[in-house]
C-alpha cells in the first residue's frame, strides 16, 4: 500500500466536496482508506514523540472517513434476500456488508456497515446486541461485552475490554490493556479533522459510568474511578501535585500517568451558590497509582 498516494487521493476527493460523488476514484480510494484503518496501518491519530501531546493528528485520516459519509447511501444491511449491496456492485473487490447473514437488520450509509469478525481475528465480541463498525481497528485479545459499539476511525489495542454499555466513538485511540468498564463513555472527536481525539493511552482503568470527552488525553497507567467526567473545560484539581490542570487553547485536558482521578465538589465561593451552600462537580486526583493500586485491578486478567 502506498500510503502518501492513498492520502493525495482522499485529500483531493474530500476539498471536492459534494462533487466527489461524481469521480470513479473516490470510492476506490476511501474503501483502501476503510481497509488499512481495520487494518492498524493507519490512525486518526498516531504516537509521536516530537509532539507537545505525544501524538500527532492525521487530519487525512479524518478527512477519508468524513468522505465516507459523504459517498455513502442508505441501504438495508444486511440486503434483503440476499442481494449484494449497491457498494458492492459498484467495487467488485471490495468485502459485501451483506455478504454473510447476520442475525440483526440495519439501514445505514452502505459505506459503513458493520464489521464482521471471525477466530482468526482473535477477537472476543460475545453476543447480546454489540456493533463495531466498519473503519475501526481491534487488535488481537480485545473483548467486547455486550452491548457495545465501537465507531469507524476507532483503534483498540492489544488486551483490552469494552464492557456492557461501554462506547468508544469516532477516532478515540485506546492503548493496550485498558478496561473500559460498564457505560464508559470515550467520546468521538470527527470535526474539526484537525482537532486531536481522545486518547486513553496503554493500562488505563475507566471505571464504570464515567466520561471522557472533547480531545481528553488520559496517559498510560491511569484510573478513573466511576462516575469521573472529564472535558475539555472540566480543570482537574491534583491534590498529590498540588496543581490545577486545565486544557489551553492549544492543549486538551491531560490527565498524568498513574493518576487516580474521583468525582469531587467544589464549593461556590460567591452569589446565590455560596448562600445556598451549592457545590459544582470536580474531578480531583487523590494519589498516584501504586502496587496496591495494581492489585485491585488483577480480576481482570481471570475474565479473559
Amino acid at each position: 500500500m502506498n500510503l502518501d498516494k492513498l492520502q493525495e487521493s482522499i485529500e483531493r476527493c474530500f476539498a471536492a466536496g459534494p462533487a466527489a460523488a461524481q469521480d470513479p476514484a473516490a470510492v476506490p480510494a476511501f474503501l483502501e482508506l476503510r481497509a488499512a484503518l481495520e487494518a492498524g496501518q493507519v490512525r486518526a491519530a498516531s504516537p509521536d514523540a516530537e509532539s507537545t501531546t505525544g501524538w500527532r493528528v492525521n487530519a487525512w485520516v479524518k478527512q477519508g472517513i468524513l468522505l465516507g459519509f459523504r459517498l455513502g447511501a442508505l441501504e438495508e444491511m444486511p440486503p434483503a434476500h440476499g442481494r449484494p449491496s449497491s457498494q458492492t456492485e459498484t467495487t467488485p473487490d471490495a468485502p459485501s456488508p451483506g455478504a454473510l447473514p447476520h442475525p440483526l437488520a440495519f439501514v445505514d450509509k452502505n459505506t459503513y456497515p458493520a464489521r464482521r469478525f471471525t477466530a482468526a481475528d482473535g477477537v472476543r465480541l460475545v453476543p447480546g446486541g454489540s456493533s463495531v463498525r466498519a473503519g475501526a481497528f481491534l487488535a488481537r485479545g480485545v473483548v467486547c461485552m455486550p452491548p457495545m459499539y465501537i465507531n469507524a476511525g476507532s483503534y483498540v489495542d492489544e488486551g483490552s475490554m469494552v464492557d456492557s454499555h461501554a462506547l468508544v466513538g469516532s477516532c478515540a485511540q485506546i492503548g493496550k490493556r485498558v478496561h473500559l468498564s460498564a457505560a464508559a463513555q470515550i467520546g468521538g472527536v470527527l470535526e474539526p479533522v484537525n482537532a486531536s481525539p481522545v486518547i486513553v493511552e496503554d493500562d488505563v482503568l475507566v471505571g464504570g459510568n464515567c466520561g471522557v470527552y472533547e480531545g481528553t488525553i488520559v496517559r498510560r497507567g491511569a484510573v478513573l474511578a466511576a462516575g469521573t467526567i472529564l472535558t475539555r473545560g472540566t480543570p482537574l484539581f491534583d491534590l498529590a501535585g498540588e496543581r490545577i490542570l486545565r486544557a489551553t487553547p492549544d492543549l486538551p485536558l491531560i490527565v498524568p500517568a498513574n493518576a487516580v482521578v474521583v468525582p469531587g465538589a467544589r464549593a461556590i465561593a460567591k452569589g446565590k451558590g455560596r448562600d445556598w451552600g451549592l457545590s459544582l462537580y470536580a474531578p480531583v486526583i487523590v494519589k498516584y497509582r501504586d502496587d496496591k493500586t495494581h492489585l485491585s485491578t488483577a480480576l481482570e486478567d481471570l475474565l479473559r
